[in-house]
């Protein structure tokens, strides 16, 4: 999900910058925990951050100051559920190449699935940040099992607790997961399923180039 963040998206896509913004965070914090202990390589790493130019040094900046505005409630539990519900799908292609096969989720009405459509507002989507952890081509979130689901599909369960506000919100919420091959062709340019022809690229890659040619 990283990659086709920053090498597929427009250059100055928010999902883009927004990838950019957290690997600077995370860069800043490391850097800043190792300092004391590595302070050489700390000042070297510090002095080559090329949106950090004229800084006064990694020894002159403070100690780690993360921002307020990384702690949203329910965003640990969320991505938590998301990682949980990968590793079950992820578990039933035995290796295979995830991004040939599309996600239905199945989740009843809840705690649960309110938290995953934090992470995916569309029914259906190959773009969203769910969809992006599931690492698959496509993932559909439904709060009940589709009537065409086919009679062989292999549908994965499993539960997730879900812990709010140091416990006083609890909830334990079942999903389904059914894994199927996507019939979609690969688009040449960011390799996901999800392209007519695999000589033509995706609605979203075709949207980039388009708006690069027009810049």
């Amino acid at each position: 999900s990283l990659t086709c963040r920053l090498y597929c998206e427009e250059e100055k896509d928010p999902k883009r910058r927004s990838c950019q913004t957290v690997l600077a965070e995370a860069l800043d914090i490391v850097v800043r925990s190792f300092a004391p202990i590595l302070p050489h390589l700390a000042e070297e790493v510090f002095q080559h951050l090329p949106y950090k130019k004229g800084s006064e040094g990694v020894f002159r900046t403070g100690w780690i100051n993360a921002s307020s505005a990384w702690k949203k409630p329910g965003i640990e539990e969320a991505i938590e559920g998301a990682c949980a519900m990968r590793d079950s799908f992820l578990g039933s292609i035995s290796g295979k190449n995830a991004l040939e096969y599309e996600v239905v989720i199945v989740i009843e009405p809840g705690l649960l699935f309110e938290l995953m459509e934090a992470l995916q507002a569309e029914e259906t989507s190959s773009v969203s940040q769910l969809n992006e952890i599931m690492m698959a081509s496509q993932t559909t979130l439904l709060s009940e099992l589709p009537k065409e689901t086919p009679a062989d599909a292999n549908i994965i369960k499993g539960t997730f607790l879900i812990n709010l506000e140091g416990g006083d919100i609890c909830e334990e919420s079942s999903y389904k997961v059914i894994p199927l091959p996507i019939a979609k062709a690969k688009c040449p340019r960011c390799r996901h399923y999800t392209s007519d022809s695999s000589n033509t690229p995706c609605p979203r890659c075709l949207k980039v180039i388009a708006g690069k040619g027009s810049t």
